[in-house]
């Protein structure tokens, strides 16, 4: 245990390797979700489902490790939401893309991201922003994340009108959630540790005699990587026509990544004063060598977790946590029905959309807690105040971190020079407003 306090810090940054342990347990529930639609999402493109649920584990394992051990933060690793969505639906299916050349289209992505990381290049774009921009982000992410969990839980749905309508609630699937969330919140209020852990619990053990959650054992034995595993065709991805792509997927880990690294460490308290945060490099490099591994495990962009915004709530401050984490995922190999368990997802019906109900809970108890960083935004100052907000609602209603991002970045500068304040902008916020405005336009 010293051994540990020492290496990792714990004591320093005012945990306990017992917190620190329960903290990892909580991001890894949290996030278990991913071992199953993951291997779903890129089987649409015709890739083996139990090799990428292979891959899935393995990547999320090592990169949440190596994040542990390198860059000491409590900040987890897997394969993008998103991103996934986008490599499956939009590379594969709609364009006709072969998943190897896609798998190696990460890869040239990955490394190029890579690159810029050794050379600051990332660095000085999160170090650039402007403290209120990063208490903005911080806000969003909170409402991001509630948000999802209020659609996986089924309180809030699509109406038939195109918008959004309150769920069922009389349904036994919608009250569930909603019942865990308020068992969260009494927990946590009287101070009992694994507040959010004990409540996700509570809710599967209750959700278990409505057939919500089904138990499918515990052991089994993990699938073969083989039909994945170095598949990637490196040389067909460098043809011209896929070079945009190679640049869609380098902003769209960009981006997410920044939101992700300012939003957890601030709500860690592990963000400087001066807004900068430390060892951001070895945050950078982790995150980018996540995505070159995961591309030859057979996996599509691997990048930080903002569900490890779970495990800072329950006191995760150091990299012990991510390390529990990536543990967890190589254990979830030989625990799948478990896990799936944890993880998986109840659908309600034909036609309805799959509901996670022991995560919603936990992703709207995260997102409560974002909020106090709205104290940090300077409202005194429209020019500051206003595109913070524009991030704020930007994220949930795009359903993108990394839209709502570009809603900030574009109006920033521009109400900055139509107020006479053009020395107040960075270059770098400059050229990122630029970058968005061109993304946009072309891509």
């Amino acid at each position: 245990m010293n051994a540990l306090d020492r290496f990792f810090k714990i004591s320093e940054r005012g945990s306990s390797v017992r917190t620190e342990i329960l903290a990892g347990l909580t991001t890894f529930v949290t996030m278990a979700y991913i071992i199953f639609v993951q291997p779903a999402i890129l089987s649409a493109g015709g890739m083996d489902f139990g090799a990428v649920l292979v891959a899935t584990c393995l990547s999320a394992a090592i990169a949440s490790v190596a994040m542990g051990l390198y860059a000491n933060y409590p900040i987890a690793l897997a394969p993008a939401m998103g991103e996934n969505f986008f490599f499956s639906f939009v590379v594969i299916v709609a364009m006709g893309v072969p998943w190897d050349v896609a798998l190696g289209i990460i890869f040239h992505s990955a490394v190029l991201f890579l690159i810029l990381s050794f050379f600051k290049v990332r660095e000085q774009i999160i170090n650039a922003i402007p403290p209120s921009f990063k208490a903005g982000i911080a806000v969003g992410i909170g409402i991001f994340i509630a948000f999802i969990g209020l659609v996986y839980g089924g309180i809030v749905e699509k109406s038939p009108g195109g918008v959004l309508q309150m769920g069922k609630v009389q349904s036994v699937h919608v009250l569930l959630p909603f019942a865990g969330l308020l068992v969260m919140a009494a927990l946590s209020r009287l101070r009992v540790r694994g507040a959010m852990l004990i409540g996700m619990l509570v809710t599967t053990l209750a959700a278990l005699p409505f057939g919500i959650v089904q138990f499918h054992g515990i052991v089994s034995t993990p699938p073969s990587i083989e039909p994945t595993f170095l598949k990637m065709d490196l040389v067909a991805a460098l043809r011209p026509e896929y070079w945009p792509l190679i640049l869609v997927f380098l902003f769209m880990d960009l981006f997410d990544t920044v939101g992700t690294v300012v939003g957890v460490t601030q709500q860690a308290g592990l963000m400087r004063e001066d807004g900068t945060v430390p060892k951001l490099r070895e945050i950078l490099i982790t995150d980018s060598a996540a995505s070159v591994l995961g591309a030859a495990l057979g996996t599509s962009t691997v990048v930080t977790y903002i569900e490890s915004s779970a495990g800072v709530q329950e006191g995760g401050r150091t990299g012990l946590t991510a390390v529990v984490v990536g543990l967890l995922f190589l254990a979830a190999l030989f625990f799948e029905p478990l896990a799936k368990m944890l993880g998986g997802g109840f659908s309600p019906g034909e036609g309805s959309m799959t509901l996670y109900p022991i995560i919603a809970p936990a992703l709207i108890f995260v997102g409560s807690m974002l909020l106090r960083n709205a104290a940090r935004i300077d409202f005194s100052d429209i020019t500051e105040s206003l595109p913070a907000f524009l991030v704020v609602i930007g994220m949930p209603l795009t359903y993108s971190i990394a839209d709502g991002l570009a809603f900030g970045f574009i109006s920033y500068p521009i109400i900055k020079i139509l107020t006479g304040k053009f020395k107040e902008v960075h270059p770098i916020m400059l050229a990122l407003g630029a970058v968005f405005i061109l993304r946009y336009a072309f891509l």
